[in-house]
């Protein structure tokens, strides 16, 4: 019975995802698996879909590819081409059927993609003059969904266009309203646009402050989502009270019925094992989860802290600035660390590409690269055997040049730094960065790990190189340490799994 239970939700679930399928035509289908390698192509098959709908009188689909067909085309600058296709898109809006509450939403798409056309050519008037639009048919179609969108498009526009005042204002507007609607994903895109844009200016001081504000932001978000959680499970609670109660009442009627009461009983004493169990379980969870809880927190503090004292940091920096200008290199340079360390920590989830690569040469390359940097009668060598293994080059890469970059500096004259390549199981190898010289005193080796620990003058360095190693190390499903038996020096070990 039980097997053609599963056999049946089976055939149920298969038919909802071939019925889901088969709502998108033919052109649309094909659009979408062309748009990741072919633009021209995908571009096409958006408006054979627009046609294809708008003739079947699906004319919401139909907008929606149109418009996506005329954002391809203005991605490879073809302004002229997609200002057509949106005049067509408008010109079928208005011969449509459709009552002026669902045309009023369809325009909203059209106004929507040419201020977004204006905004890259940098005609901030031509933009403005679309985003009035915009809140014309924003009201008209009384859409909820639109009047957000809306909000998030003028702090956009603001920002793009130096107007930071009243983008502060609508930014603010735009988060209380969102999150208290619990969208949070457009809160956290916009925050990440304000941190690009700051980037782009070269102002670190903007860049800075609206990363603070941002982690500030993910915090409350993080404790609305908790607080959120706990009145579920007291709702859950009070519900499970409630019919407790209501199931004792019932008993104390049927008293009499022993027969009944034993039933009860037994299954009491069931449900109370298996509530037992779930107990522990969720005590050994919550004990696991404290702990992550405990150095997630940590590291936060760490990094609200520094980020509190930037201006103290940027001081001494901007004090010493001179012809070079060795300071705004280490500004700009610093401003970049934190959108790495930022980005990272932000798709910790996604999955990275792996690629399989030759070791003896890949790591021969690594240690080509910084054998003009050591000191006179150093030793350089690469212990990895000929064999390959799948890696994500660009994070390997990184961080493999960074450790020895790093060995480079503090290896004296005479000394000896190794890359050595070794598999440990059939799931696990390891890359390892040796060198000679003074060891890493124990008390000090957790916190070169950890972001933001000190105040520092940014010209000697801003202390994220190893942070950013690890973060990648992690992201990888691995680790990155110091090993603790290495007594001749230094060395670095960095854990991957197969």
């Amino acid at each position: 019975m039980m097997k053609r239970f599963y056999v049946f939700i089976m055939a149920i679930l298969t038919c909802s995802i071939i019925a889901f399928a088969q709502d998108k035509s033919e052109y649309h289908q094909r659009a979408l698996e062309e748009e990741g390698t072919n633009i021209t192509a995908a571009r096409s098959s958006y408006i054979k879909a627009f046609r294809d709908y708008a003739s079947k009188g699906q004319l919401k689909s139909g907008v929606e590819c149109g418009v996506k067909a005329a954002s391809l085309y203005y991605k490879e600058n073809a302004f002229k081409e997609a200002f057509e296709l949106l005049r067509d898109i408008d010109a079928t809006i208005s011969n449509a059927s459709a009552n002026e509450q669902t045309k009023a939403g369809m325009r909203y798409l059209t106004s929507k993609e040419r201020m977004q056309m204006y905004v890259r050519m940098r005609r901030s008037a031509s933009a403005m003059d679309h985003i009035k639009n915009m809140e014309v048919y924003a009201a008209r179609a009384n859409d909820e969904s639109l009047k957000n969108d809306l909000l998030y498009n003028k702090t956009i526009y603001y920002y793009t266009f130096g107007q930071n005042e009243l983008g502060d204002a609508m930014f603010t507007q735009m988060s209380k309203k969102l999150t208290a609607q619990k969208e949070y994903d457009k809160v956290d895109e916009a925050y990440k646009m304000l941190i690009a844009n700051g980037r782009r200016s070269n102002s670190a001081s903007l860049v800075a402050e609206s990363y603070r504000s941002y982690m500030v932001w993910k915090d409350s978000v993080s404790a609305l989502k908790t607080a959120e959680e706990i009145d579920s499970l007291k709702q859950q609670i009070a519900d499970n009270e409630a019919s407790i109660a209501d199931k004792d009442s019932t008993l104390s009627l049927r008293m009499g019925f022993i027969i009944a009461l034993i039933v009860v009983v037994v299954a009491l004493v069931i449900a109370l094992a298996v509530g037992g169990i779930t107990l522990m379980r969720f005590i050994l969870l919550t004990r696991k989860q404290k702990k992550t809880i405990k150095l997630a927190n940590e590291n936060n503090a760490l990094k609200a802290k520094f980020i509190s004292n930037i201006s103290a940091q940027l001081e001494p920096t901007l004090r010493k600035i001179d012809g070079q200008q060795p300071e705004i290199k280490a500004l700009l340079e610093f401003s970049s660390h934190i959108q790495t360390l930022s980005d990272i920590e932000n798709s910790m989830d996604e999955e990275v590409e792996l690629e399989e690569t030759a070791l003896t040469q890949y790591c021969e390359a690594l240690m080509d690269e910084i054998r003009d940097k050591v000191r006179k009668d150093v030793e350089l060598t690469v212990n990895v055997p000929k064999m390959f293994a799948n890696i994500n080059r660009a994070y390997v890469s990184h961080i493999i040049f960074h450790l020895l970059s790093n060995a480079a500096e503090h290896t004296p004259e005479g000394g000896h730094i190794t890359l050595e390549f070794k598999k440990r199981s059939v799931h696990k190898f390891q890359f390892l960065v040796s060198n000679t010289g003074e060891s890493i005193p124990e008390e000090q080796r957790d916190e070169l790990f950890k972001p933001f620990r000190e105040v520092r003058d940014l010209t000697t360095g801003d202390g994220l190189g190893l942070p950013i190693c690890k973060q990648m190390a992690l992201k990888m499903k691995g680790d990155l340490e110091i090993d603790p038996q290495f007594t001749k020096g230094t060395r670095f070990v960095l854990d991957l799994f197969a």
